[in-house]
């Protein structure tokens, strides 16, 4: 098996297909149907704020553990509200993990503050206690942390710094639905927890969507208000009460949401019993290949978005770039790198000394800062991601292996 001719050099394909997610079913498709059915029934179109919306903010509350949950539109959305609930001092620094969608560092900008990239920890996509630390100064009002491809940070240390410094936390939860750190989920150590539901998530609301979870009821109605133009919620008497845009989810996207959270247990359990199968075939044994989710301290677990693997260049005759190559000609689907999720390497980071809010008058920070990050770029050329699907199981399992071993055997010195 190993010494067969890899498909990139005119051999035949290890893997000859990988089924689809089938994220919805049937299940989803009679929640829709029977909100239209109301629809037609009454003569009304359905809106938000309503039964459905509600009771998928209790549900989501109660999965996390109890507490408060406001669904909005996009997961950008839920890092936008988030941050605008906690009415941070305009252009004070809030310090953000340097790997992350744009979406999850753009808002703070939007709210006229200003993103201050933190390095990743040693050997991880995530942000740790001591980096943050490193960029915390007298400006800073608050702490963005994002859980990249499903590891959970390590936020017991993270809230310890964020209590010396007297900071509140938002979780970026967008790609870590379901992970857990001493059996408490991610997402529920923070002042709010910001979930991503769309089309591509663990759990999704249909394209876009998103909730935001607290603790706090003060900050649920302070969530409520940034969500849909500063409504009075909780506060009769009052007319609008801040400005704000709406971010509002609505009946149906509530309704899919509803049915997926129900699904969701199964469809991590599913994900992580896929790395079982991978690892009991032997994965980690093979040269080139490091699984760095063994580096995790105890009782922190992975939830899986993709598998973050790393390539180790010292046993191998090519470059990971190459490596990933050939195991995307096997049919395998991975990534060999996330420069997607630097956005502080983007052009609009890099031109912001030209733009609001690092232009106005106001801004204390240094608009020309370096923000060195090498834990992250020592990540970034070595780690690639591995797409994993909760529909995969032994078959699959068996013909990846054997696309791995192929390009490991292949190239191994």
């Amino acid at each position: 098996m190993t010494h067969a001719q890899l498909a990139i050099k005119g051999g035949s394909k290890a893997v000859t297909e990988l089924p689809a997610r089938f994220h919805f079913g049937k299940e989803e498709k009679e929640a829709i149907d029977a909100l239209f059915d109301e629809c037609i029934r009454t003569g009304n179109a359905s809106g938000y704020n309503g039964p459905e919306e509600e009771a998928f903010g209790k549900e989501f509350a109660e999965y996390m553990g109890g507490g408060f949950a406001d669904g909005v539109n996009s997961g950008t959305n839920t890092v936008y509200v988030s941050l605008k609930a906690l009415e941070l001092p305009p252009f004070s620094e809030v310090v953000v993990g340097c790997v992350t969608d744009p979406g999850g560092m753009m808002p703070i900008a939007e709210l006229n503050c200003i993103p201050v990239p933190a390095d990743t920890a040693p050997g991880s996509f995530n942000t740790g206690p001591e980096q943050i630390e490193a960029r915390i100064t007298e400006r800073t009002s608050a702490i963005v942390v994002a859980h990249i491809g499903g590891e959970p940070a390590d936020m017991p240390g993270i809230m310890a710094v964020a209590k010396k410094h007297n900071l509140p936390v938002v979780e970026d939860c967008a790609q870590t639905h379901m992970a857990f750190i001493h059996g408490q989920k991610a997402g529920s150590f923070g002042a709010m927890g910001a979930f991503s539901m769309m089309f591509g998530k663990h759990m999704c609301a249909g394209g876009q969507g998103g909730a935001i979870f607290t603790k706090s009821e003060e900050l649920y109605w302070k969530v409520r208000r940034a969500a849909d133009r500063g409504k009075p919620f909780n506060l009769p008497g009052h007319s609008n009460v801040r400005y704000a845009i709406n971010c509002n989810m609505d009946e149906f996207h509530a309704a899919i949401g509803r049915v997926q959270l129900k699904k969701l247990p199964s469809i991590i359990s599913r994900r992580k019993a896929f790395v079982e199968k991978m690892l009991e075939r032997g994965l980690d044994k093979l040269p080139g290949i490091y699984v760095p989710q063994k580096d995790l301290a105890p009782d922190f677990e992975p939830c899986y978005w993709w598998w973050r693997l790393r390539f180790d260049a010292s046993a191998m005759t090519c470059t990971r770039d190459e490596f990933c190559a050939a195991l995307a000609a096997e049919g395998a689907l991975v990534t060999p790198n996330y420069y997607a999720a630097l956005p502080a390497k983007m052009e609009w980071f890099a031109n912001r000394a030209h733009c609001h809010p690092w232009n106005n008058p106001l801004c204390r920070s240094d608009v020309h800062a370096e923000y060195a990050t090498p834990n992250c770029d020592k990540c970034m050329a070595t780690d690639f991601l591995f797409s994993i699907y909760e529909s995969y199981g032994d078959r699959e399992a068996d013909q990846l292996m054997e696309a791995f071993a192929k390009v490991s055997s292949h190239y191994a010195k």
